[in-house]
This record gives structure tokens, C-alpha cells and sequence, in this order.
């Protein structure tokens, strides 16, 4: 069994904006690193439109192992394309499409077989590890697809996600993690993000099948009393 891999969110709570404090400085974005590493993280993911350059310089300069993994797969790849230039550790890639409901904001964004080829492209060219957002087993689909054509090299890091409401949003059961995990393309480094109160059962079930989870305000910011 592999050791257990951690990804820490300390980042906007899309269920409560308001309400869930978060670094916004990439003084304090490297801080929270620092402290999420302490606490055992393995990688960090992070927000930092518009300032990546600095976060990822700090982060290089302070952070010692922890992996920055560089978060808003939202985005088109061109306001992305700072964070390939930077060399980042990993960036997250959505490999279905974007249809979130959060509080206050609708996010609707369509990512084709086109554009994922080029962010492999990119990944392979500067160096930077995908993190694939599985979000349901049509994005199993086009990461088989993207294997098949050479786009995409093994270990695969894949984070499936449970509970995110809006129309991309699955089950967040066991059920529905043991399901989908099944069909996982052989190679897959697996990771788990919930959305809602069932996030320590899908957890407890991800860590005893031997994957790994992320946690954190951007997931889920309660304690298990709320």
C-alpha cells in the first residue's frame, strides 16, 4: 500500500464565501503551506490568480518538499499559461466539463478533447504533473482517451469528486467512490474530494482501500459537529 498522500485546500469556501477566512497574499498563501506541511500535507493547492509568480517563487524558497499544486481549472489555457512558464509542480485539469452551483455563482465551462490535448502537450513540454479532475465516468472516458493517444504518461494522479452541487455534481456515498473507482485506468494515483457532511465516510473508505484524499476549506471547511 502506498503512503498516504494529503492535499490541503486552503482556499475560497464556494459553499460559504463570506463566512470561511483564507489566504489571499502569497505571503500568506506560503504561511498556510507552511502550516498545512507541518500538519502533514503532502501537496498544497492553491488559488493565486494573477499572482503565481510570486506564490511559486516563495513557495520554492520556503516550502521544502510540499507540491504546489496549482488550482482553477475554470480557467482557458491561455491565463493559465503563467503557471507552465513557472514550471509549477502540478496543475489541476478538468477532463469533462465545468457545471458548478455555488453560492451566489453559476460556473458553466465547456473543456474539449482539443483543449485537453494541448494542456497535455503543455504538461509534457515544461514539466508539469496533471492533477485530472474525475468528476463521473464519462471523464474516465476521456482519460482512457487521452492514454490511447500517447497524451498522457503514467502514474496518473486523479482526484474524483463527490457532492459538488451544479450538473456535474455525483452521489457522495461509498457506493458511488467503490463504483467509479473501479473503472480507473490501471497506473491511476487516486484521490478523493468531498463536498458536504459525508466527506469523513468517503475518506475512511478512500484511505482503507489504499488512495488518498484532499481536505480542506475549499472542500469542505466543518468539523464533523458542523
Amino acid at each position: 500500500m502506498q503512503p498516504l498522500i494529503i492535499t490541503a485546500t486552503a482556499n475560497i469556501c464556494w459553499l460559504a464565501p463570506d463566512q470561511v477566512e483564507y489566504p489571499k497574499t502569497p505571503e500568506a498563501i506560503t504561511e498556510e503551506s507552511l502550516r498545512c506541511m507541518e500538519a502533514g500535507a503532502t501537496i498544497i493547492h492553491t488559488h493565486a490568480e494573477g499572482r503565481w509568480v510570486e506564490v511559486i517563487e516563495q513557495h520554492r524558497a520556503r516550502c521544502g518538499d510540499l507540491i504546489l499544486q496549482c488550482g482553477m481549472s475554470s480557467l482557458p489555457i491561455p491565463e493559465r499559461m503563467v503557471v507552465f512558464e513557472n514550471h509549477a509542480d502540478m496543475m489541476s485539469i478538468i477532463i469533462s466539463h465545468h457545471d458548478e452551483a455555488f453560492a451566489g455563482l453559476d460556473v458553466y465551462k465547456l473543456h474539449s478533447r482539443d483543449e485537453l490535448s494541448e494542456y497535455m502537450r503543455l504538461c509534457q513540454q515544461y514539466g508539469v504533473k496533471p492533477e485530472l479532475e474525475v468528476w463521473n465516468t464519462g471523464s474516465i472516458w476521456n482519460m482512457n482517451w487521452l492514454i490511447e493517444r500517447g497524451l498522457l504518461k503514467a502514474p496518473y494522479f486523479a482526484t474524483l469528486f463527490f457532492g459538488w452541487p451544479g450538473g456535474q455534481w455525483s452521489p457522495p456515498t461509498v457506493e458511488e467512490y467503490l463504483y467509479r473507482r473501479k473503472y480507473m485506468p490501471e497506473g491511476s494515483v487516486v484521490n478523493v474530494s468531498i463536498m458536504g457532511k459525508e466527506q469523513m465516510e468517503i475518506v475512511a473508505a478512500a484511505i482503507a482501500n489504499g488512495d488518498h484524499v484532499r481536505i480542506g476549506t475549499e472542500d469542505y471547511p466543518y468539523d464533523l459537529s458542523g
